[in-house]
């Protein structure tokens, strides 16, 4: 007969113990990047919105900043220009529409922000290569998919607060 140690917890408690796992994952990373962005100089949101934009093919109006950090108008604003002062990003006149102003990254200003990430990504990277390939793709899908619930989530969450005012 098996001892405890050798039991194999049914789908139940897989699923529990990867919600557990979740939630302290999420308050480890939420310090994580605390310190990340303390180490840099900037506030959370800013580092934040320096992943945004690095993660778009072009450069985002304001507005669409505002949209996908979850920050008001006004917010978002004042985010950018907190990137500009820092040297992060740049604002130019959209030129389909001369009255709108875009942000993107500003040349090099990924080379610090990298930089920081060096030994952390070593860190990160040790702890993936205890993986086989096949045990990775399911990791990669799963951060996925749950991005995308996350996604959808937070705006749910936003739209719900908005009815409420």
């Amino acid at each position: 007969m098996a001892d405890d140690g050798d039991r194999v917890p049914g789908r139940a408690e897989l699923l529990a113990r990867i919600e557990a796992e979740s939630r302290g994952h999420y308050a480890v990373w939420t310090l994580f990047n605390q310190a990340l962005a303390d180490h840099l100089g900037l506030h959370p949101t800013d580092l934040q919105c320096v992943g945004v934009l690095d993660e778009q093919d072009r450069p985002l109006s304001t507005g669409e900043i505002a949209r996908l950090t979850g920050l008001t108008p006004g917010s978002a604003t004042r985010l950018v220009d907190r990137l500009i002062k820092a040297g992060l990003a740049e604002r130019r006149t959209d030129p389909a529409d001369r009255r709108r102003a875009l942000v993107s990254l500003a040349p090099g200003s990924l080379a610090t922000v990298r930089a920081a990430w060096d030994e952390p990504s070593r860190a990160f990277g040790e702890v993936l290569a205890g993986y086989t390939d096949e045990q990775l793709a399911v990791i990669g899908d799963y951060l996925r998919r749950a991005s995308e619930v996350g996604r959808a989530q937070a705006e749910r969450l936003r739209a719900e607060a908005a009815g409420r005012r």
